[in-house]
């Protein structure tokens, strides 16, 4: 299977096709490889096939860089940056994208993160210069988004709130790169599409594309089974306070919930049988699509993986010495 480059990529009638660029760390974004899973798999009937979109192979180490790279040079473009400073709230991976896109492009970035946030990744954002407020932990990321909110509001000539949850650049820039890039390397024999849901991004952009090419494809979205689970990066939808407005609850054609204790058995053996160092959110995806090709008597699915587990080594499974 072959990795497409994003320059390549077709453009896409009513939908904004990847920026233009200045030839810098962005370059790097895009075009992440297929990986098959060949151990987790045994057991799967001979004609279903499970690969992994291994996003963490992106600039900032995250399938974040691509909305994230969308939504900065849009504003740039429309001049809503000048003279303010991006503004967001992150559990972690897009803040850490804005940081690293936003340091190489000289654009100042405040971002609220709940203080709970693993250290690796409060770590990643200071070092990359990025103003850093941390916010009431039991809030959660909604403690977050209130705080932003309030600034943009009280201060909009020094905020550009670029707002990740309701930013129709977040999942335009998974229809215009992810969804193409996933039919090019499957030959457009892919038959699931598997994706997290904590903006919603991943999951309605490259469902909306992949949907436009073959109608028939089933696109399942991975949520906690509940509010409590702890899942970094997913959002358990029914109980949000807040639900991203990029998000639509219809489009799905089935959610898989999935446990803590599941996800992180499945770090564990996607670390362990496959060579695959994954984060927590990866592991409940691919939770689920196990489940999902299990069911399958042929089929070809595709799940999206959104970070490596490095950011997470302070927290479970690794600290259980399992």
């Amino acid at each position: 299977m072959r990795t497409v480059s994003w320059s390549s990529l077709p453009s896409v009638a009513g939908v904004h096709t990847a920026p233009a660029r200045v030839g810098g760390v962005e370059r790097l974004i895009g075009g992440t490889p297929l990986i098959p899973l060949r151990r987790l798999t045994r057991g799967l009937r001979p004609g279903v096939e499970v690969w992994v979109k291994a996003e963490w192979f992106n600039p900032a180490g995250s399938v974040k860089a691509r909305p994230a790279w969308f939504i900065l040079r849009r504003a740039l473009d429309a001049g809503w940056l000048r003279g303010r400073r991006l503004l967001d709230a992150t559990s972690g991976n897009t803040g850490i994208a804005y940081a690293t896109l936003a340091a190489a492009l000289g654009v100042s970035v405040t971002l609220a993160m709940p203080a709970n946030a693993s250290p690796e990744r409060i770590a990643i954002l200071r070092g990359l210069g990025a103003e850093l407020v941390l916010t009431d932990p039991d809030a959660g990321v909604d403690g977050a988004l209130d705080w932003v909110q309030k600034q943009a509001e009280q201060h909009p000539d020094r905020y550009y709130w670029a707002n990740q949850y309701d930013n129709p650049a977040n999942w335009q820039a998974h229809y215009a790169t992810t969804g193409p890039e996933i039919v090019a390397q499957t030959q457009a024999r892919i038959t699931h599409l598997v994706a997290g849901t904590g903006t919603g991004g991943t999951l309605m952009g490259t469902g909306r594309y992949l949907r436009a090419v073959k109608p028939e494809i089933q696109v399942v979205a991975v949520q906690p089974t509940d509010g409590e689970q702890g899942l970094e990066g997913l959002k358990h939808m029914p109980s949000a306070r807040r639900v991203p407005a990029i998000y639509d609850a219809r489009f799905p054609d089935r959610v898989v919930r999935v446990t803590a204790a599941d996800a992180h058995a499945t770090v564990l053996r996607l670390a362990r049988e496959e060579g695959l160092f994954v984060g927590l959110s990866a592991g409940a995806i691919v939770w689920a699509a196990l489940q999902v090709a299990a069911q399958l008597g042929t089929g070809v699915v595709v799940a999206v993986l959104p970070d490596a587990g490095y950011k997470y080594l302070s927290g479970p499974p690794w600290t259980r010495g399992e």
